[in-house]
């Protein structure tokens, strides 16, 4: 179990560190709904990886990470759904 959780843990670091990558590249925007997604995927790899080793700084950390980008991702969802409604004839 420990090394499924250490690969967990290894594949969330992995996907933050390409996010933050792309946008500093400008390669991806930061407020777009691709970096939102691997940002939560990466917060909730993280989670799981520092809870079952009990650290507890980091885990609160990526609870509040992934809060954040759940937050954004539901702020974009609803504003997409209401420019499709006042878009539709």
């Amino acid at each position: 179990m420990s090394l499924i959780v250490n690969l967990v843990g290894w594949a969330g670091a992995a996907a933050m560190l390409y996010g933050y990558a792309m946008v500093s590249a400008s390669r991806m925007t930061g407020d777009g709904m691709p970096y939102q997604l691997i940002n939560l995927f990466g917060s909730i790899a993280l989670l799981i990886n520092t809870a079952y080793h009990a650290a507890w700084p980091s885990t609160i950390l990526n609870v509040v990470w992934g809060v954040i980008g759940v937050a954004a991702i539901a702020r974009m969802t609803s504003a997409r759904s209401r420019k499709k409604a006042v878009n539709v004839p």
